[in-house]
């Protein structure tokens, strides 16, 4: 498990502390530049600031969610020197915060990169810095790195923690507001929370204050950074994202999952509209499970296996949960979430439900494959495109 100074909020006010970089390519470049590129992140804060009591551009929405994706050839290393961990089924090794890796090379880059499963380190093949890495070392840092500036360390890995809890929150918030956009949720006029009705508009706009004031804090300073109340922070969010939840899973009916589902057996289950928000799940046997519309914000699916599942239209899902689960070819994701590229090798499992092989699941047209490439349509019987 590693170890941090600050957690991700999970979906009820809960904490997961921050899994070990998926999808990180070793950059041949040898180090950050200091000369900061254009970020997606840096879409005009102040301009989203003064719109939040209306709607944020979706294109404005669409370019911060694509900034939100580990670039390790633009990061001094962040992730393979702020974090702690112990050793454990994750890591082979232990090490301490702040401090170096072993495998960490003089380029920031990872020496065993491409052997991290099976050198053990499933912890770094799950963690997702979702982009904070570059964004401290180029923006906040303007290129400054720990190893030329040594009295910058313990800020710039602080803040580096700081930072992948804003980016988590904004990777959730995209997707809200982009679903709540979405024609068949406009027509979703209220949704039972708490006792009370809740309307779309007043959910759309608690969900845009909250994106306007966390946009603003990831163009922020070291010290703004440093001195941000996370902890109100994912209080408001929470709050936003839970009345959000509620309105996009309107209409289904989920199933009561009490107790314990470390371990749970629920291959082939009907989970759709499942509020699974910080649940543990460690191990949980998913195979053919149907997931979509299901909240899994801030759930620990470490070890679960999703085999066949159907995850395509789940809410607030991670590429660090994905990740750190066993999946297949077969299993189907969001399209902004990509199946790790080592699923797409694994050949389909029997569905639980019916015995038989489930057909593996198509990415769509234009999206990432997980490692950077484009996938391009594909044909299926008939000359027709077939998406996932």
């Amino acid at each position: 498990m590693m170890t941090d100074a600050h957690a991700t909020p999970g979906g009820d006010g809960r904490h997961s502390a921050p899994l070990p970089p998926a999808g990180c390519a070793p950059s041949p470049t040898a180090a950050p530049s200091a000369t900061s590129t254009t970020s997606p992140l840096a879409v005009s804060a102040s301009a989203v600031t003064v719109q939040s009591a209306t709607s944020p551009p979706m294109s404005a929405v669409a370019a911060v969610r694509a900034g939100l994706r580990a670039d390790c050839g633009r990061c001094a290393g962040l992730c393979c020197v702020a974090p702690g961990f112990a050793a454990s089924a994750d890591f082979p090794i232990s090490k301490p915060p702040g401090v170096p890796c072993r495998n960490l090379t003089a380029a920031f880059t990872c020496g065993v990169h491409g052997e991290l499963r099976e050198r053990g380190f499933h912890g770094c093949v799950a963690f997702d810095c979702l982009g904070a890495g570059q964004r401290i070392t180029e923006h906040t840092f303007a290129g400054v790195d720990w190893r030329t500036r040594p009295d910058t360390a313990t800020r710039m890995f602080d803040a580096f923690a700081v930072m992948r809890a804003l980016h988590e929150t904004l990777h959730h918030l995209a997707e809200a507001l982009t679903r709540l956009a979405e024609p068949d949720t406009a027509e979703r006029r209220t949704v039972p929370a708490t006792g009370t009705a809740r309307g779309a508009g007043p959910v759309l706009a608690e969900v845009r204050a909250v994106w306007a004031l966390t946009l603003t804090l990831t163009d922020a300073d070291a010290d703004t950074l440093l001195a941000a109340d996370l902890p109100a922070l994912h209080r408001d969010a929470n709050g936003a994202l839970t009345a959000a939840s509620a309105l996009l899973r309107a209409g289904t009916r989920p199933p009561a999952l009490a107790g314990d589902l470390v371990g749970a057996r629920l291959a082939g289950a009907d989970l759709r509209g499942a509020d699974l928000t910080g649940r543990l799940l460690l191990g949980a046997d998913l195979r053919g499970a149907d997931l979509r519309r299901a909240d899994l914000r801030g759930a620990d699916l470490r070890g679960a296996d999703l085999r066949g599942a159907t995850l395509t239209d789940a809410l607030f899902l991670t590429p660090s949960q994905l990740h750190a689960a066993r999946g297949d070819a077969a299993t189907a994701a969001p399209a902004a979430v990509p199946l790790p590229t080592h699923w797409l090798a694994t050949p389909a499992a029997a569905n639980p439900a019916t015995g038989r092989r489930t057909r593996p699941a198509k990415p769509r047209p234009g999206a990432a494959d997980g490692g950077g490439r484009t996938v391009a349509r594909e044909r299926g019987r008939g000359g027709r495109s077939r998406g996932r």
